[in-house]
């Protein structure tokens, strides 16, 4: 295991910050790396809003609510992950088992007038492991944007309603032959299943069985005055300035309705949250007090690639619900896995060095999956190993 030296991270991390300030690239962030369960460099930079005040310090940092869009996704796959552990849920069993609407799927094209034709049925159907990888073809590409857009006011209003929509669409591809992004659908599918398999609401279940244990306190779907006075603003860079962006009043992400708990995107929470579930993960799905919140061979196939070469080429692979570095040869270690917020979120888990990063922020031009916050903030952790 290789060590971080504290000087030279914050160095790295506190150089990039205020050129990134100066530009107005970033308006406001929170950025916590730790190595062995303790602090290697932990600090919030910016403004709360673009007219507000400056954050200053780590005890008021650590009061603001961020939106994690995507950065759901793996609170999403460990609470399927429980399920799978709890023999309630199997990971290469058809989704038709507990969602018969889904036992037959067609395939769809776009047509040169941008409809959606159908043009056969899918050999194969959806399991649990293809909706967490991104081989599913549900909600992705062309195809799953234009029947994405058909979601009527009266589908948006839960899980179940979103889902019943969902079985009724087209897939982008035949499941397993190729991998590209599902957005929210695969993940919403995902969180139906643990509704099912659990009887309790989703929201109810991921408070229980992860963010009580795991000491989450702020983590949400649906929050309440007190927290949605503690959101940091929606930031946009213009004309070099920075800029605040208004979001939909009452919803976290985007337009959906705080009822619908969107596996994909709906959570919202401070970075201590999810710090402390990043950790979780890290130390092989057991929390600081000691509880197990998922079996440790659980997390490792989370952490695992389940996307072949010829599917996914390159160094970094889909594990469940994560992006996995597969190549030692890329500009972080081998075995590090996580994942993006479309508003700019990030974070990973090294499980061979015992580093788990994360960086917060809410931006409106440069987020999701390789922002350039992102990939500077992977550069400067790895950059600061001791000598």
């Amino acid at each position: 295991m290789r060590k971080l030296s504290a000087e030279k991270v914050a160095y790295n991390i506190r150089t990039r910050m205020a050129d990134d300030l100066a530009d107005a690239r970033v308006g406001g962030a929170g950025l916590c790396v730790m190595q062995e369960g303790k602090v290697v460099f932990k600090e919030y930079f910016g403004k709360v809003s673009a007219n507000g005040p400056e954050i200053g310090s780590v005890e008021n940092g650590d009061k603001l609510m961020f939106r994690l869009a995507s950065m759901t996704k793996p609170v999403t796959t460990v609470a399927s992950l429980i399920q799978v552990s709890r023999g309630l849920l199997d990971l290469d069993t058809p989704i038709c088992k507990w969602l018969p609407d889904f036992a037959e799927m067609d395939i769809g094209r776009v047509t040169e007038d941008k409809k959606v034709e159908r043009i056969g049925k899918a050999q194969r159907q959806l399991t649990l492991r293809m909706l967490l990888n991104h081989t599913n073809g549900l909600g992705s590409a062309e195809v799953g944007d234009l029947e994405f857009a058909r979601l009527a006011t009266a589908d948006r209003v839960s899980l179940k309603a979103v889902t019943d929509f969902l079985s009724g669409t087209a897939l982008a591809f035949e499941p397993t032959t190729a991998q590209a992004y599902s957005g929210t659908a695969a993940f919403d599918v995902a969180a139906r299943l643990v509704e099912l398999t659990s009887g309790m609401p989703f929201a109810q279940f991921i408070r229980l069985n992860i963010f009580d244990p795991c000491g989450m306190p702020d983590a949400t779907f649906a929050p309440n005055d007190e927290q949605w006075g503690r959101f940091i603003s929606m930031h946009f860079r213009k004309d070099g300035q920075n800029v605040d962006v208004p979001k939909t009043p009452g919803c976290v992400f985007e337009n959906f309705p705080v009822t619908w708990c969107s596996g994909g995107a709906g959570l919202a929470a401070t970075l201590p949250d999810y710090v402390r579930f990043a950790e979780m993960l890290c130390r092989g799905g057991v929390t600081e007090s000691g509880e197990r919140i998922l079996p440790a061979e659980l997390v490792k196939a989370m952490g695992t690639p389940t996307v072949p070469e010829s599917v996914m080429p390159g160094a970094q692979k889909w594990g469940l619900g994560v992006r996995v570095i597969d190549r030692d040869d890329y500009k972080m270690p081998l075995h590090c896995f996580g994942w993006s917020g479309a508003y700019g979120s990030h974070y990973w888990v090294d499980p061979d060095n015992q580093i788990t990063a994360v960086y917060m922020k809410n931006c409106a031009y440069d987020g999701g999956a390789g922002c350039r916050t992102g990939e500077n903030f992977e550069t400067d952790v790895y950059n600061g190993w001791e000598d």
